[in-house]
């Protein structure tokens, strides 16, 4: 009894501490991330209790955009786990060890990688907007109802997209939706099997999307705040992940509907990057150096950094020596240093020629895209080949051709030559944009797992001969398709179970 009252008095220490504190930490998250930009300027004053804080509409959008914030601060992190996996990147000299070991299967639950705490801090700030805006409106009578379903279908959206990654990264994961500081938070909270997750977001995301904007003041807020096109873009990408083809027709369609979204021109395809923004953006997180908000990407692949290559496959997909892409090529996606050295062009460029850097103040400022247009009008082809609609999914795969000025293809009339060729088509198009890995485990997946051996075969192709038998052999069992959980949380949550793959 003396125990339980003591945990109970030390639980309850540690929440009004936190509640002293969160407020700060968004302080500080706002001010070095987003102090210049005027749609993400307001910040919480520090030292505040939660009743004090929460007072004004202002104070609500200053978490909203501590969610923002902290999830642009996960770009690298994002990469990775988009990336490192799958075939079309290898190590180098200054690759951080616990990629090198994602890049080669060797995951253990103490790699750095499958620490979900920072994606959890996302979820945190969402679930405190969502536990606490009502209240704020009731004492700020200038706080529309309209604000206030905007900031909460905001906060739902970029929940769910945190969740989505979630899922997809480590499967079953604890679902919170209340903030840590309340009485109510459970610290020791279950996992919930990752398919229950998507339906609960996925239906989230649907009422979100009756109040999520259909204009911006902006064209940074355009791009880089949630809309109903970010909603619909992530509602596909759920639905192609759970394989309900027909929700992913629906949605995209939707975004098709809306005519605000279109791609870009192929002598502009590089747009997209830099300045980025594009007429064919969705929805990306944005940075700014000249306003210290900087992204990771251009450390890890600058001529110079010898971090994250592109890999051989890579190289053979978009060098001139190998094949014609004369708008996502050699010069574009990538760049050539040497007969045997490339760097990855897309975050480190200024222009699509290969020379050019972008200059000191604007090393950093590549936006993270999470949707464009390209990537959801090939997730409606894939749909549409998985319906057996085959001549309606040729016409939008060849609509991405066209703007890349490759010649058109056909494609023999079954879901595998479709699938094949639309992965092929997805590499090229959304090379090194955080898609591949997923791509790949989405094509493992499908049909009880029919085509595992695909998935295998692909990125074996990616390492020497030596290592080929003891990659494949370790992809064979789905279960390590997805992370461990890390042994941090293990020991901070006796209810969490390890992945059952990393308990043999």
């Amino acid at each position: 009894m003396l125990l339980k009252m003591e945990i109970r008095n030390t639980k309850d220490k540690y929440i009004r501490m936190k509640r002293n504190i969160i407020y700060l930490i968004v302080a500080l998250v706002l001010s070095t991330q987003f102090a210049c930009n005027k749609w993400l300027e307001m910040m919480p004053p520090s030292g505040l209790t939660r009743e004090e804080f929460w007072q004004t509409k202002e104070d609500v959008e200053s978490v909203l955009m501590g969610a923002y914030s902290s999830f642009s601060g996960l770009d690298s992190w994002l990469f990775i786990h988009g990336e490192a996996r799958a075939d079309m990147v290898n190590d180098d000299v200054n690759t951080d060890g616990n990629v090198r070991n994602l890049m080669n299967s060797n995951i253990y639950s103490d790699n750095s990688y499958s620490n979900w705490e920072n994606i959890y801090k996302v979820i945190n700030y969402c679930n405190e907007v969502i536990d606490n805006a009502a209240d704020v409106r009731e004492i700020d009578k200038t706080f529309t109802e309209i604000q206030l379903q905007g900031f909460l279908s905001e906060a739902y959206f970029l929940r769910s997209l945190a969740y989505f990654y979630l899922v997809r990264i480590f499967n079953d994961v604890p679902f919170v939706t209340e903030p840590s500081e309340t009485d109510n938070a459970d610290f020791y909270p279950l996992k919930t099997e990752g398919d229950s997750i998507l339906q609960y977001i996925s239906a989230d995301l649907v009422e979100a999307r009756k109040y999520l904007a259909d204009n911006y003041i902006t064209l940074m807020e355009e791009k880089g705040r949630a809309s109903k096109q970010a909603c619909d873009a992530l509602l596909a990408d759920i639905a192609l992940w759970r394989f309900d083809y027909e929700a992913v027709v629906q949605h995209v369609s939707e975004i098709e509907m809306s005519q605000k979204i279109e791609l870009m021109p192929s002598a502009r395809w590089f747009e997209m990057f830099y300045p980025g923004n594009s007429l064919e953006s969705i929805f990306e997180f944005q940075f700014d150096e000249r306003q210290n908000q900087r992204n990771n990407l251009y450390g890890m692949m600058n001529v110079n950094a010898r971090n994250i290559d592109p890999s051989q496959v890579a190289i053979e997909m978009f060098a001139r020596k190998f094949t014609s892409e004369p708008f996502r090529g050699e010069d574009v996606s990538i760049r050539k240093n040497s007969e045997t050295d490339f760097t990855i062009w897309k975050y480190v460029g200024l222009a699509p020629d290969g020379r050019t850097q972008r200059p000191d103040v604007l090393q950093n400022t590549a936006n993270w895209i999470v949707y464009r247009y390209a990537d959801v009008l090939l997730m409606k082809a894939e749909a549409l080949s998985q319906l057996e609609r085959y001549d309606e999914a040729l016409n939008y795969l060849n609509i991405i051709r066209e703007r890349a000025q490759v010649p058109l293809t056909g494609v023999a009339n079954s879901k595998e030559a479709f699938e094949d060729v639309i992965l092929d088509e997805r590499a090229r198009e959304l090379a090194f944009e955080g898609k591949r890995w997923f791509d790949l485990v989405r094509m493992g997946r499908r049909n009880n797992y029919a085509r595992k051996d695909k998935l295998v075969e692909i990125i074996i192709r990616n390492v020497p001969s030596t290592q080929k038998r003891i990659l494949g052999s370790k992809l064979t069992n789905p279960m390590g398709w997805f992370m461990p959980v890390n042994k941090n949380e293990l020991e901070k949550n006796l209810n969490l179970e390890q992945n059952p793959y990393y308990t043999r």
